[in-house]
């Protein structure tokens, strides 16, 4: 059996079963138990499932990875969707950038711009971008996540909607079959929902890990985006969503 076909089958597998030891599916597969081992390895690599001792789970929809560990996961991917967000932004715009690695690193790729006006609820955000003197860099007052320098809550809702923006660019933590954009924390989807609402384009971020990841809240659709930026070809699905509510698709390779 191919490695490729063979991961799609143990996906479906721990999908079906909810939790699939590592014996079980070496025989399954009629592998040995350290095939299975890379395979989960780079399955749990991938967001597509989570490596657990003895075997493999659905990933959880109520925790998010830990700061540090997706700073650096599918960096190469997360510059070129950077690089391609960059080079649709004109100077002398105006935005909100939200909370994500993704999103900090579009704010790296910026940093070439002159003239820009960032709203953010992302102090590494802030941070970054503060560096550039010809840049007004505010940001939104509220309650700061020490976990990853988010801000979130009421007090970040009813700030941002005193705006309204050029672009919103945003990142998401997972995107259903069905377009549905998931995240983990209900206070900071209420931020982007509201920079969402306060933006006239919409610039939606996310690497191929993000489809078909899991998360519990709920932060709106795909097709409210402006434009989709992502390194491989989204699900045929997706696709159809887009094209049904004109969102443009770049995919950056």
């Amino acid at each position: 059996m191919a490695q490729e076909t063979r991961h799609k089958q143990i996906i479906d597998l721990v999908a079906e079963r909810g939790f699939v030891t590592i014996d079980d599916m070496a025989q399954h597969f009629q592998v040995t138990p350290q095939t299975i081992r890379r395979d989960i390895n780079y399955l749990d690599q991938e967001k597509l499932l989570q490596r657990y001792h003895g075997g493999a789970g659905v990933p959880s929809s109520t925790l998010n990875t830990a700061y540090n560990d997706r700073k650096i996961q599918n960096l190469e991917e997360k510059q070129r969707i950077a690089d391609a967000i960059a080079s649709k932004i004109p100077d002398h715009s105006s935005m909100f950038i939200n909370i994500g690695t993704t999103t900090e690193t579009i704010s790296k790729a910026l940093l070439k711009h002159h003239g820009l006006t960032i709203i953010t609820n992302n102090l590494h955000v802030a941070s970054i971008l503060s560096s550039k003197e010809d840049f007004n860099v505010i940001i939104a007052g509220g309650a700061v996540r020490n976990r990853d320098g988010g801000i979130i809550g009421e007090a970040t809702v009813d700030f941002v909607k005193q705006f309204k923006v050029d672009f919103a660019l945003i990142g998401i933590s997972g995107i259903d079959d069905d377009g549905e954009l998931l995240d983990f924390d209900y206070q900071e989807v209420r931020v982007a929902q509201a920079i969402i609402e306060n933006a006239r384009q919409v610039f939606l971020a996310a690497d191929h890990s993000k489809f078909g990841r899991n998360a519990m809240i709920r932060l709106g659709n795909i097709s409210q985006a402006s434009h989709l930026f992502t390194s491989k070809k989204p699900p045929h699905n997706i696709v159809d969503i887009l094209d049904e509510n004109n969102v443009e698709l770049t995919v950056t390779g």
